[in-house]
């Protein structure tokens, strides 16, 4: 098997319209700009004012009290559990996360953990099938050491978790000692579509983490935020992980640009979704999940066509798009506009009606 990326087929037709991932944004002008500006010193030895600024910035939005700036939100995820647990601990967190399904099996290969999945629909598990996945602390069974919970849900169409549900998944852990992190790779657009600020959804959180490389626009980085003991951790494990740069500030600039003009705007996304969402529901055979955020799932099977061929053919008419679980998923993005998604529809209607 093929570990390398497939690279696009340069005689594929140019792409137009990006629904592939909210990865795919391009920086704008005004963020380049940013990043042109920026002061820089050495991030390393915690000498570059524009890291150190996105830090504290981030820290204060989730009420944390210590952050630190790393390269990736899988490097978030993966010093975290590192951090939390020992080898030979078990992770609970729902079967379709991230740390169980898109992240090479890093926290077994570098940790050593057991990550046990719980069911659950939408990608969430709820606070009554976490309680009945805890068991008693015997020599018999791994310790359970940290509890994880996605916000958004990804492979679950970018649901939501409730701030009840989050506060009794708290609750839970604290009284059985578990620690608690929160995988917030799409965490401001959870904030957007709720109207409930980042320092509430992640409050009684031990660890959780914004990625700016999805969204929010930045070409590069997350930032993981704790408990100033925490992240002094989480640094040991970035510098051996060989996370710890030098004039990162050009790419922290960028997520301090996003954070000024880019948060708001997540709700721009977010009605291009309801709208590509109710434009295919109007196509006879296709089934459409209602979109909470920017992440729209849907199926054409009952028009006649396979997801793959159906997004084979939309590539042909220059729209990328992905394939996920046997589901087309389509992301919104700023790159892509409430027209896109006009043009999208009809594409899937005129291949729809072709078949």
């Amino acid at each position: 098997m093929a570990y390398t990326p497939a690279r696009r087929d340069p005689k594929a037709p140019p792409v137009r319209i990006n629904l592939l991932s909210d990865t795919q944004t391009r920086p704008t002008a005004g963020m380049r700009e940013a990043m042109a500006r920026a002061e820089v010193g050495d991030e390393q030895v915690g000498d570059d004012p524009s890291v150190n600024l996105l830090c504290d910035r981030v820290a204060d939005l989730m009420g944390k009290e210590a952050a630190v700036f790393l390269p990736s939100g899988t490097m978030c995820n993966v010093t975290a559990t590192l951090v939390h647990c020992r080898p030979g601990d078990e992770i609970l967190a729902h079967v379709s996360a991230h740390i169980i399904a898109r992240e090479g099996g890093a926290h077994a290969a570098l940790g050593g953990f057991q990550i046990t999945p719980l069911q659950g629909a939408d990608g969430k598990f709820t606070p009554d099938t976490f309680r009945a996945a805890l068991h008693p602390r015997t020599r018999y069974q791994p310790p359970q050491t940290l509890v994880s919970a996605e916000q958004t849900a990804n492979i679950g169409g970018g649901t939501v978790w409730k701030k009840a549900d989050l506060d009794e998944v708290v609750a839970i852990a604290k009284t059985n000692g578990l620690a608690t992190h929160m995988d917030g790779a799409r965490l401001l657009n959870a904030t957007v579509a709720t109207g409930i600020s980042a320092r509430d959804m992640t409050a009684g959180w031990d660890s959780a983490w914004i990625d700016f490389s999805k969204g929010l626009g930045a070409p590069i980085g997350a930032v993981l935020a704790g408990t100033r003991d925490f992240i002094d951790e989480v640094w040991r494990w970035k510098q051996r992980l060989g996370g710890s740069m030098r004039q990162a500030g050009i790419c922290a600039a960028a997520c301090t640009y996003a954070l000024d003009h880019h948060v708001d705007r997540l709700a721009e996304d977010h009605a291009n979704a309801r709208a590509l969402a109710r434009g295919l529901s109007q196509i006879r055979g296709i089934e459409v999940q209602e979109p909470e955020t920017n992440l729209v799932f849907f199926k054409p099977d009952g028009a006649g066509i396979g997801a793959g061929d159906m997004v084979a053919a939309l590539n042909r008419q220059g729209i990328q798009i992905a394939v996920m679980e046997g589901r087309i998923r389509a992301c919104t993005h700023l790159d892509v506009t409430a027209a896109m998604i006009e043009e999208t529809v009809g594409l899937v209607r005129e291949i729809a009606r072709k078949v």
